[in-house]
């Protein structure tokens, strides 16, 4: 390689692909780059070809297999309207809102409007600029419960009014939070959406509770299921017996009220009714608290210890293990 930085010019007689940054760097400070190297000229067309290079050849002579290469802007991506609205949808973890990401806190400072669900820490609101509109969406069971259409219908409407709409949900928005349900009202409606992940509770609340969900030489995967519908139910799409045998640690989520029938269709399966189970409730928070049992005793134990939602269930020789 030989160099001109004087002249701004440089000439590339030798080398591979590894002098290709080099020359971008150039390249970037408007030097004038002419390359003589087949292999490192082959290697900048392949960058070219597929668009990974801000740079093409100015002119190249084929039989002398050199070409000179000029900066070229790429192609900005269009850009919307200031005035045009979007939806972030936030994961907001198992409670504490010191688990929320980075971004997740981000979105929520830039955000014009706040929809936030029942799981969601509200404390971190306060992170939001003044001003910012905070709509309660909670789905509270048997409770006041906001549908999922109206969800979407405010969703929808905020951002086509041109508003940062931040949809605060607990846990994963994709874990059983119907969180791609808005994604795909909002994607008809014509509304970018972002998806910021969330902590979900259903690793973070065994973990928190001191109960890791795999564990070497005992067991290799976990499965997470739905309780909120109990074994039999016409919309219970699980087959317990299946998962009885599938040698996998089981979290339930949401399945406090159905517990003591999901325990019963677990024996039927053929799960051992020893097996460790533990419930971690308000993981996270200052009220969390951790109830060891056996999947025998399991139900009975968390009525006696007074444990509501939200709780996770692990059930799965893990449960007994301790720090």
């Amino acid at each position: 390689m030989e160099l001109n930085v004087a002249g701004r010019s440089v000439l590339v007689l030798d080398g591979n692909e590894t002098v290709v940054p080099t020359i971008a760097g150039l390249l970037r400070e408007n030097a004038k780059v002419t390359v003589g190297a087949p292999t490192v000229c082959a290697a900048i067309e392949d960058l070219a070809r597929r668009g990974l290079v801000d740079w093409v050849p100015e002119h190249a002579d084929e039989s002398a297999h050199e070409m000179v290469l000029r900066s070229v802007p790429r192609e900005a991506p269009p850009s919307r309207p200031a005035s045009a609205g979007r939806v972030t949808l936030v994961g907001a973890g198992p409670g504490d809102p010191g688990l929320i990401t980075v971004a997740g806190r981000a979105a929520i400072e830039s955000a014009d409007v706040v929809v936030a669900d029942r799981l969601a820490p509200w404390e971190a609101i306060g992170w939001a600029k003044p001003g910012v509109e905070v709509i309660d969406v909670s789905k509270i069971p048997y409770g006041r419960s906001t549908s999922q259409d109206e969800i979407n219908r405010v969703l929808i409407e905020h951002a086509r009014a041109g508003r940062h709409v931040v949809r605060l949900k607990g846990g994963d928005s994709f874990v059983f939070g119907r969180g791609f349900e808005e994604v795909q009202a909002c994607a008809a409606a014509g509304v970018p959406t972002t998806v910021v992940p969330g902590v979900t509770s259903s690793v973070a609340g065994p973990g928190l509770g001191g109960i890791p969900v795999t564990h070497r030489g005992l067991v290799q995967g976990f499965t997470v299921v739905s309780g909120h519908v109990p074994p039999g139910h016409p919309d219970s799409t699980l087959d317990y017996a299946a998962l009885a045998r599938s040698g996998t640690t089981l979290v339930v989520l949401m399945g406090v009220r159905t517990l003591p029938a999901i325990v019963e269709a677990l024996i039927e399966g053929g799960l051992d009714e020893e097996t460790p189970c533990a419930l971690v409730a308000d993981a996270s928070l200052p009220s969390q608290r951790v109830v060891r049992s056996t999947l025998r005793d399991a139900a009975a134990d968390a009525a006696a210890s007074g444990i509501g939602a939200p709780a996770v269930a692990v059930v799965g020789h893990v449960a007994a293990l301790e720090p």
